[in-house]
This record gives C-alpha cells, sequence and structure tokens, in this order.
C-alpha cells in the first residue's frame, strides 16, 4: 500500500469515527429514552425486529456488547417485565427472548422519539443525496470482505 493510500485510509477512519461519535453523544443526550439507557433501547429494538425472538448469542452480534453486559441488560429489562425468557422450539436446550407486550410499546414509543432525533441530527448535517452515499457506502463496508481477502496490514 502506498503511503497516500495509507493516509487517505487512516483518515477516513478518523472522520468516520469522528462523526459517528459526535451523533451517537448528541443522541445518547437527547430526551428520548424516558425510563430506559440507549443499550437497553438497542436490545427491544432488536428483538422487534425478530418475532421469533433472539438466542442470547444472536443478540450478542447485533448490540456489539460484551456476553457480560448483554445478561445485565437482559436481567434489568426482564425485571422490568419488558421481555421474557421461552423455550427454544428448536434446540429445548436454549432459550429465546421476546418482548413482552410493554417492552413492545415502550420500543414502539421511543423508537418515534428516537427516529425524529436521528432524522433531526442526521438532516442537519447532510442533504438528501448525501444522506444516500452515506447509507450505501456504510453498507458495502459491512457486506464486503475486505479486498484480496486481507484481514490485517
Amino acid at each position: 500500500m502506498a503511503h497516500n493510500d495509507t493516509r487517505l485510509a487512516n483518515e477516513s477512519w478518523e472522520a468516520l469515527f469522528r462523526a459517528q461519535m459526535t451523533v451517537l453523544r448528541e443522541l445518547h443526550t437527547a430526551d428520548a429514552w424516558d425510563e430506559l439507557l440507549p443499550n437497553e433501547y438497542g436490545v427491544l429494538y432488536e428483538l422487534s425486529k425478530s418475532p421469533e425472538g433472539l438466542r442470547m448469542t444472536d443478540l450478542l452480534d447485533d448490540v456489539l456488547l460484551s456476553q457480560a453486559g448483554v445478561s445485565r441488560l437482559v436481567t434489568r429489562l426482564e425485571s422490568a417485565g419488558m421481555i421474557a425468557r421461552a423455550e427454544d422450539d428448536k434446540d429445548r436446550r436454549a432459550t429465546r427472548l421476546r418482548l413482552t407486550v410493554r417492552g413492545s410499546e415502550t420500543q414502539r414509543r421511543i423508537g418515534r422519539q428516537h427516529a425524529r432525533h436521528v432524522t433531526a441530527q442526521m438532516s442537519s448535517r447532510l442533504n438528501g443525496e448525501q444522506l444516500v452515499q452515506l447509507r450505501d457506502l456504510c453498507r458495502a463496508m459491512l457486506a464486503s470482505e475486505p479486498i484480496g481477502g486481507v484481514n490485517a496490514a
């Protein structure tokens, strides 16, 4: 990799990281969360996309937290009556986490508030064409294997 490629890659990473952290910080301080922490909402959101429920291991992949962190979140949400454990029909040794009625209602209510905040933050910085470009670039990064199949520099 040429020196200019290294510089460009690192400048791009830093810009992406700083932009994501700036918007994330602003969203986390927004008044959209009510009784939940943002990470708790993240668990409810992921479960809302899976009516059949998720195994704890599936949830780990989706919410980007450690196993201990997800376990604590699940315990809090279960104690609050927002999620329930159910036997996994395909594997009787495992359990699936599902939203309760209360959890579903909370996720939808907070989700609407959060969506308004995301829209305000993103559209105040980027126009529609830029939002499409950003979405497509991020999807390309998530969907593709590293060029040449190389994982490390």
